[in-house]
This record gives C-alpha cells, structure tokens and sequence, in this order.
C-alpha cells in the first residue's frame, strides 16, 4: 500500500483503497515497518502488560515481574483520549524534581542544576509554554499552563465574558462534557442571569453531529444578543473535530468573541490558534498530552489582546510581571501575554510530569503526528465497518460509527455506537483480553488509537478481540467461551 498516496487522499477527505489483506496482522505490521510513515514513540511510554492490568497490588508477584518488560504480553491500550499512557520521561523529571529538592531545598525557585532537564522553579511554567507552542500553534507567549481545564474556562470567562442587556448570551454546544455546562451554567448564574434564558445553544444536524453551516447560521440569527461563543474543538462523545477557523472568522465578522474548549483536541490534532485569530482556547493536558491524571492545563490568550493592563478578570501573585513580582509593593503589574492570568504558584510537581511528556511531542512535529493518526483511524474505521457488515443480524448492523466519515473532521477517536443489548457483553470481552477503551452511557465505546504509542498491529488486534465479543453467547456457553477466548483471537491472528 502506498501509503504517503493514501495520508494525501484522507488530508483531502478522500477514502484509500484498502488491499484484500488488510486485515492481517501481516499487512498491520507491514504498515508499522514502513519508512513512509512516522515510527512509533511506543518505547518512550510505560505500556501496561496483561498481568499488570490484571494486579490487586503494587508489589509484583513473580508472574507479573517476569512478563513486566515483555512485548508480547502488553495489552491494548485505546484510552489516550481520556488518559494517556506514561511517558518515562515523566520519571526521569521528577526524579531531577526530588533531587533538586532535596538538595537545595527553597533555592529551586531561582537555581537549577547544569545536567538537570528543568530550569529554576520560577521559569518551569514558561519552559512548559515553550514546549506547546507546536502543539496549538501559538507563540509561546500566548500559553500559559495553569490551574486545571474548567478553573480556566472560569478564568477566561471571567475576562471575556461582559454580558449586557441585550448581549447576554453563552453560545455553546448541546451536549457538552458536564463541567463545561457547569462552568457556563454558574458563570452565567454569577452575573445575576438566567441560564434558560441566556445559554444557547447549538443542536445537531442530524444524528450526533454538528455542521459548521448550522452553528454559522445560528451566529447570524443571534449575533445581537450573543456575548460569547464557547465551542469545543472535538466533540468528546460523537469525536467531531469542528472547523475552528471558519468558525472563528464568522464569529469575528459579528463582532462576537469567541473561545475554544480544546481537551480533545490539543495533542490530538493541528492547531493554529495565532494564525487562526481565536480569542482564546483552554485544555487538559493529561489526555493525548499523557502528563498523568488530573495533570496542569493548558490555556491561549491571543496576542491581540494586548498587554492585559485591562484584561485579566481575576488577579493573583503569578500573574505579576516576573521582573517585579517580589517587590512586594501590591502594585499589580500584569505580565504580557497569557500568563498574566496565572493567579496562584504552579504545582512544580505538574509541571515537571507535563514537561517530561512535552519533551515526548518536541522530538516531532504535529503534522506529522497527524498524518499517521488520519491512516490509524482510517484503519480502524475501515476494519470496523467490515466487522459492521459481517455482522449483520435480521438486517441489522450490531452498531454504528457516529463519528464523522469525512477524516478531516475529527480527530483519533471513532465513537461506536452498540445496539443496546450487546454493550455488557463487548464490556467484558474487551476487559477479558486487557483491551482498555472507554465507554460512555448511553451506548457507547470510544476507540482511540492515539499514534504517539498505538500501532497498526494494535489496531488488527483490537478488531479480532472485538469481534469475537460481538458474538451472541448462550448462558451454557458464555462460561467456556470466556474461558477459551485468548485462544479463539490467537488462532485468528
């Protein structure tokens, strides 16, 4: 397969011509050798192996310290787009952390070692904002890591949304993850405002997605009244990756401010909030950015937007110019750019676990990230749909792929959809045979091959174990197909 052809015709949102062996572990495998196509970063992460998903306890027992740096033991890990997996550079900057620590103790804040990969306490959050600005497209003055996602979308919010009279109204998604709704709901709420009445928000086409022509048109029709627009770059439960700049530009052309929830989308996707003119954007960082579980965020304030001198909504101590902060005079003298809106002193434990996986992402580029994810989730999907179609059952498909066809418009996740009577079943197969993806009610498998760490092998597993699970079993039965199933997927493979 031609597989610089096939990247070529999925960035123009076309669909490569598969060949009859494509699922094959030999043909995956094929793919995961070719020069053609980015190498895996796989040996840079901690991936979990069988017995390991299987402990009770941190203390290996003598099966799982045998298997621990076996390969051929690992499981399958698709759940990166709601935590990734460990970098072990994450160790070795925490180990440089402790270190640090516990030599010079307090002297952290403005000394660091010669052979140690952080800088001084002070300058670690700028370093982290360095190390993004591939990621979003963003200078790095325009990135701050701070705080956690909704803390800043509050921050934001805080600074960007003045509702008036008339212009009161949150433009946002109908279906967002339920902190955003909170963060929207209580922001609101805090101006003395009805969130019935001024939250608005953007419904389905058709099914569970969102075109760009509808939510323009619903600016168009409620420009007057609207005070924010707050979208999300990728839809968390269908996997829509909506079109940010067209989007931005009819925002702007209204006059309307507008922000982007990119927990989804940054570390998943090409960004270029700069050259895209969007006000402002915040994310996690422990998803695709796989900085560990509740990990420091990340958050873009345009350079636009100036010096801050009138801009931050909410002030605090790290958000006053370094070159003065410790005068200690309460003179607030904002620092330029998105981190005058720091408030309080970073965690330097979060930083340095973001730092040690950034340190991951700046040995490539995004782009190129990005073109092996599109051929890592055409794989998938492509395969699935085969599975769809064997499958069939009284003209039924046993479940459908709502995530968007058109590989341009999402990003590494296909949101599966099961009939509802199979998903306790596909649960347990899946958990059966260490695959890790997430579920979410109702009905839902979100498959997330994330190509940092995941290969095309991965992906031919995955399906074999997954159709299997898909299959109907008797309660006789159900016991001893359990039993048998690791050797049923072998066979196959």
């Amino acid at each position: 397969m031609d597989a610089t052809s096939a990247i070529n015709q999925l960035r123009q949102g076309q669909k490569p011509a598969w060949p009859a062996n494509a699922d094959s572990l030999e043909f995956a495998q094929s793919l995961d050798n070719s020069n053609e196509i980015l190498k895996t970063f796989r040996e840079e992460f901690v991936v979990p192996t069988k017995a390991q998903l299987a402990r009770k306890q941190l203390k290996d027992d003598a099966k799982t310290a045998a298997k621990a740096n076996s390969s051929d033991d690992e499981g399958i890990y698709f759940c990166g787009n709601s935590l990734g997996l460990q970098p072990k550079a994450v160790r070795e900057h925490l180990n440089a952390y402790l270190k640090t620590w516990g030599s010079i103790a307090v002297g952290g804040h403005f000394t660091n070692f010669e052979d140690s990969p952080l800088p001084t306490y002070q300058d670690l959050a700028a370093q982290c904002s360095q190390q993004m600005a591939d990621i979003v497209g963003a200078s790095p003055s325009e990135i701050v890591a701070m705080n956690t996602l909704t803390i800043n979308l509050h921050l934001m919010m805080a600074a960007f949304y003045k509702p008036t009279e008339k212009k009161h109204k949150i433009m946002c998604e109908w279906r967002p993850f339920p902190s955003d709704w909170y963060a929207i709901e209580s922001q609101i709420e805090w101006h003395g405002l009805d969130p019935k009445k001024s939250m608005l928000t953007v419904e389905p086409d058709e099914g569970y997605l969102m075109t760009t022509e509808h939510i323009c048109k619903l600016i168009t029709d409620n420009a007057d009244e609207i005070a924010l627009v707050l979208l999300p770059g990728i839809q968390y439960y269908s996997g829509q990756l909506l079109d940010i700049p067209t989007i931005t530009a009819h925002a702007h052309k209204h006059g309307l401010t507008i922000g982007w929830d990119l927990a989804h989308a940054a570390g998943n996707v090409e960004l270029k909030l700069h050259e895209w003119d969007v006000d402002f954007a915040c994310w996690c960082t422990y998803k695709y950015m796989n900085s560990g579980a509740g990990a420091v965020a990340g958050a873009f304030v345009h350079e636009k937007h100036g010096n801050n001198e009138h801009n931050v909504g909410l002030k605090g101590w790290y958000g006053h110019d370094k070159s003065s902060r410790f005068l200690m005079d309460n003179n607030f003298k904002p620092t330029p750019g998105a981190q005058g809106f720091q408030c309080s002193n970073p965690s330097i434990v979060d930083l340095t676990c973001l730092s040690g996986s950034l340190s991951v992402f700046n040995k490539t580029k995004m782009a190129d990230l990005r073109s092996k994810s599109l051929l890592l989730t055409a794989y998938a999907e492509y395969l699935l749909s085969a599975i769809a179609t064997r499958n069939i059952k009284d003209g039924n498909f046993p479940f459908k792929i709502i995530s968007p066809s058109d590989p341009r418009f999402r990003g590494a996740q296909l949101s599966v959809l099961l009939q509802e009577d199979l998903m306790e079943d596909v649960s347990a197969g899946l958990e059966k045979n260490s695959v890790i993806c997430d579920k979410r009610k109702p009905g839902i498998i979100r498959v997330a091959p994330a190509p940092m760490y995941n290969t095309f092998a991965d992906v031919q597993k995955f399906m074999a174990i997954f159709e299997n699970a898909l299959q109907p079993k008797t309660e006789q039965q159900s016991e001893a197909k359990e039993e048998s199933v690791n050797a049923n997927v072998e066979a196959r493979l």
